[in-house]
């Protein structure tokens, strides 16, 4: 589980830190990871005949489902595609994908030579200047690479005011649908090289919660342990995305409270974070105490740890993904916890797919019907939380196969050995 998003250029990890609240924590001198030294160097990006692969299959789906064009901006669709490794803006950066030919990159003039570092595919770059419209540019493309009346499909996070402008800019009378089906039938199911990227990145924060477990304090606050995870990450060659630290009663809450944390003697430290290996990202979280555990904080993690458990017997090539929330719920519902998502009990879903982004689609939500298919990737993190108290999550992720689910990290063995 995670509440930041990649950065897509890799600003540089270590200058700021992402507090349990959101915020970014300043380190000017941000403390050094000794003894820990990269394992990512020999790990190869997306290959442009992968890239160019992807996008023959969009193409060709494009063509049976008869839609002319797709319109994607920045972003990890983006960068699937074409590539193009870029953030969002006031500045548009965007292209029009046409059902053949070659597909159209529009970007701001002094951009263009950033955006063909990373462009892996054939493709045309139309700049533009700061007094002049990208959305006549990706308008001019439409009516060039597409049919007069062609269907556009626009990709699921492309903001309203991109698609209203490039709409006025090239007329309307245009039928326009979500791109969310193009982008799930590509993105959904990895390839062996992604794989290999996200084995990598788990392996990374894996490493970095095992350095990190080892080295936290009584009075130590969570920023600290923040900014010692950037550290971490960095250090072992991965790009840190993001760092959720919650201790005490904080740990009740998934995403945190802003309220000041620190350590102390038997309290409850839930480390949620991850990095990314280019592009591909990590998630993975570890629940433990400082000190001696409580009878009923060791019931929790042992319910957690049975639910994850569960979890992975449950995944089955074929089964609807929701099939895995349903089953993990009925247990803990067994044990008196909270029915339909209430508190104290399992309020969130019990994982969700992971790729590019963090987040990503199928969810392991009891209402998603996506059928299991080999080489999708998700995590599996069905916490329990007890509002006041305190919360238990622990978070691995892993990929389906068709002989069943493989994890990229073991799972926690014990509170006292939770990495």
């Amino acid at each position: 589980m995670s509440v930041s998003r990649r950065a897509l250029l890799g600003a540089a990890a270590g200058a700021a830190a992402v507090t349990a609240a959101g915020a970014r924590l300043e380190a000017a001198e941000p403390p050094q990871a000794t003894g820990l030294s990269p394992i990512t160097s020999g790990v190869a990006p997306i290959s442009p005949e992968e890239h160019l692969a992807r996008l023959a299959k969009l193409q060709g789906l494009m063509q049976r489902l008869r839609i002319a064009a797709f319109l994607v901006e920045a972003g990890s669709t983006l960068e699937y595609f074409t590539g193009v490794r870029w953030w969002r803006s006031e500045r548009t950066t965007a292209a029009l994908v046409p059902a053949e030919g070659r597909v159209v990159v529009v970007t701001p003039f002094f951009e263009e030579p950033s955006i063909r570092e990373t462009l892996r595919i054939p493709g045309d770059l139309r700049p533009w200047k700061e007094d002049e419209s990208p959305f006549e540019l990706l308008a001019g493309a439409l009516r060039e690479r597409a049919a007069a009346k062609g269907t556009l499909a626009v990709e699921a996070t492309t903001r309203y005011f991109l698609l209203d402008e490039v709409r006025k800019a090239s007329g309307g009378g245009r039928e326009i649908v979500p791109g969310d089906a193009l982008v799930r039938a590509c993105r959904m199911i990895k390839s062996p090289a992604e794989l290999a990227l996200l084995q990598t990145a788990n392996s990374v924060t894996i490493a970095a919660l095992r350095y990190v477990h080892g080295r936290i304090e009584v009075g130590m606050r969570n920023a600290d342990i923040v900014s010692l995870m950037v550290a971490a990450h960095t250090a072992l060659g991965g790009t840190h995305e993001f760092g959720l630290v919650l201790l005490n009663e904080a740990s009740a809450y998934p995403h945190g409270s802003i309220k000041p944390q620190s350590v102390r003697e038997g309290s409850l430290i839930l480390v949620d974070t991850g990095c990314s290996v280019h592009g591909y990202q990590s998630d993975i979280s570890r629940s433990w105490v400082a000190g001696k555990p409580s009878p009923r904080q060791r019931e929790l993690w042992d319910t957690v740890k049975r639910g994850q458990e569960l979890a992975l017997e449950t995944a089955k090539i074929g089964a609807p993904v929701g099939a895995i929330d349903k089953a993990v719920r009925s247990f803990y519902e067994q044990k008196g916890w909270s029915k339909d998502y209430g508190l104290p009990g399992l309020s969130h879903r019990t994982g969700h797919g992971i790729g590019m982004d963090v987040h990503e689609p199928p969810y392991l939500v009891r209402s998603d019907a996506t059928a299991l298919e080999a080489g999708m990737c998700f995590s599996d993190e069905p916490g329990l939380y007890i509002p006041g108290e305190f919360g238990i999550r622990l978070e691995d992720c892993w990929y389906m196969t068709e002989s069943g689910p493989k994890t990229f990290t073991p799972l926690a063995k014990s509170m006292e050995q939770p990495i």
